[in-house]
Order: C-alpha cells, then structure tokens, then sequence
C-alpha cells in the first residue's frame, strides 16, 4: 500500500515538473513575430530648400547730373517700358552750357578757316594751323559733353521692369549719383538656394542633365504654377556652411514673384545604394530612433539608428543597420529587449510592395 501511494505521488511529480518546464519554454518564446530586412536600392528624394528670389534684372536708377528734380512721371510699383521718361532735372543750366560750348565751336571753327587762309598765304607756320584744329576739336568733345549732361536730365527706363520705392519728391535737390529708386524686370525670376557637398555629389553624380526641373513653394504654402529649372550652380563652396549655391530660374508671366521674396525649391535628388526600411519597423524613444534586430538566438535587441531621409512610409539609412540585419517588422508594441521570438521572414520587397507609397 505504501508502495503504491508512493508510486502515485512520484507520477504526479514528474507531471508537475513536466508541465513545469513545459510552461517555461513555452514562456521563452514569446511568440510568432514578422521580421524584414533592410533593402538598399536605387531611389529618389524631394527635398525642399530655403530659396531666395531675385529678378533677372534689378537695378539702382540713379541721377547722373545734379539739380532739382522738376518732375516725377511714374508712381511707385507701376510698370514702365524701355526708353519711357521717369523723372525730370531741371534742364535749364544745362541748355545754357550746351549753347555755351556751340558757341564757342563756332568760333574755333572761324579761327581755323582763317587760320589756314593764312598758312595759304605762308604768313603764319604750319603749327598754328594744328593748333587751331586742336581747338575745334576740343570744342566739339566740350559741346558732346554738354549736349550728353543735357540729355541725362531726363531719366529713362533701360528696360522693361516695376518700379520701387521713390526716394525723394518734386523739388528736391539731386546730387550726381543720388539714388532714385530701383527698377527690377520680373518676367523671370532667379531662385538661390544651396545644397550640402553630400547632396552636390549626388546630384553630379547620378544627373546627366543638371537642366533638372524644380518646383517653387511660396511663402503662403502655394505652389509656383510654373516650373522652373536648375540653370548653374557656383564655383566654390562656402567655407563656413560647407554648402554650395544652385540657381533655378522660373517664369513670372503675371508677375506675382517680386525681388527680395523668399520661399523653397523642391528638387528631386537622385540616390544610389539607399538602405532603406519601413517607418513601421522603428520606434522613437528619447528624441532617437530604434529598431529591434534579431540575434543568432532569435532574441530581441534594441539598436538605435540614424535616419538619413525620411519619404512616405520609408526611412533612408545613414548608419546602425547593414543588409544582413534582420529587424522586427510588426508587434513593437508587445515585443520587449532580450525577448525570444519564432521569426517569420518577410523579404523587404515584399514588404514595400504593400505600402502605399506617396511620391
């Protein structure tokens, strides 16, 4: 009897522990999980730059005479077209010195004829005849330099363009050189923005046609109607920055893109060998990234990463992960570090293929 009841309890022992170890193993593998793998891969980016817009043409108009300033013919940000009058200097002083020098041309001319009349006669020499030449000449350079300080007293467009502030009102007095205002052509615009050496090489590396096409964001958010194109980029970069100047140009038919204005360029960049995984596969703690990667164990390790771009649904790599990674790809919610996992691969591929991609 004892022997039997002895017999009993060592079967219920071994069935306890049995069970025991059963429910510890069944508690180191947490469970089935889907894992991917990064993926490098030829794609593109759209990134956006601060941009500077400048007009094709925006100059100072300033006098290039002095006097007062008798009339002003345009209002401020009206449109002008070449050859049209803009402000007046009162002419009255030059008129008097071009009359001035015509008169004193034709008295070297007078001089002269009747210096050679003279010579004719071998009553003076040969070199009073050129000295009198040389006085008719230098009074027609004197009456072509009146006659030019005459004409700068009306002030005229050079091109087509919209006219900016007026410095000064009806009556004031205007030194040689004082600046009136400005004049800027905005039919087309330049925009200046610039690129990291990283971004240059790609750009010269991967682009056979540096005309690429670009889109411009406006201060307000809206898109530019019109694209425009990378036309040059500078010949050094910036020592402090380490960045280089690109330029695009953009038609401004209506003229909504004025000088001075800021916005964005959206440009396309090209990217050769990007790592890339899904943003579902990462989580954010303490303002960095990370992913759980699985070991040799299939165990669970945290690793942070750095991202180099983000696009729709993806991360471009720049360090923490290599190709022969795998990474956890759905439960981070209810995975935990050191956890052992049953894997179930998922090629990234695939994985990719499913998302639903905005470019």
């Amino acid at each position: 009897m004892y022997k039997k009841i002895l017999t009993i309890s060592l079967f219920a022992l071994a069935s306890l522990t049995a069970c025991k170890a059963k429910k510890e193993e069944e508690k180191e593998v947490a469970g089935k999980y889907t894992v991917t793998s990064p993926i490098a891969m030829d794609t593109t980016v759209t990134k956006d730059y601060i941009a500077q817009i400048q007009s094709i043409q925006n100059i100072e108009i300033r006098a290039q005479v002095k006097g007062y300033l008798e009339d002003i013919n345009v209002d401020e940000g009206r449109y002008v077209s070449a050859g049209q009058v803009l402000f007046n200097i009162m002419p009255k002083m030059y008129e008097a010195e071009m009359l001035k020098q015509k008169a004193e041309m034709k008295t070297a001319e007078i001089e002269l004829a009747n210096t050679k009349n003279l010579v004719d006669k071998n009553i003076v020499s040969k070199a009073e005849l050129a000295v009198a030449q040389a006085k008719l000449e230098q009074q027609k350079a004197e009456l072509s330099k009146a006659e030019l300080d005459l004409s700068f007293t009306k002030i005229k467009a050079p091109y087509d363009g919209i006219i900016d502030r007026i410095k000064f009102k009806k009556g004031s007095l205007i030194d040689e050189g004082g600046l009136l205002t400005t004049l800027s052509n905005n039919k087309d615009v330049f925009a200046y923005f610039n690129l990291s050496e990283t971004e240059y090489l790609d750009f010269k590396n991967h682009k056979n046609d540096e005309h690429q096409k670009v889109s411009l964001i406006l201060a307000n958010g809206d898109i530019h109607k019109y694209k425009g194109e990378v036309e040059t980029i500078e010949g050094e970069f910036d020592n402090e920055t380490g960045n280089i100047a690109f330029r695009a140009k953009f038609p401004n038919p209506e003229l909504l893109l004025k000088h001075g204005e800021t916005g964005k360029v959206r440009m396309t960049l090209p990217l050769k060998n990007a790592l890339i995984i899904p943003q579902k596969c990462t989580y954010e703690l303490q303002d960095k990234i990370y992913v759980y990667v699985l070991d040799k164990d299939n165990k669970l390790k945290a690793r942070n990463i750095v991202i180099k771009q983000k696009l729709s649904n993806l991360y471009i790599i720049e360090s923490g992960l290599n190709e022969t990674d795998k990474i956890l790809l759905d439960g981070l919610q209810t995975a935990k570090e050191d956890e052992k996992i049953e894997a179930e691969f998922v090629p990234a591929k695939e994985v990719i293929a499913n998302l639903q991609l905005i470019k």
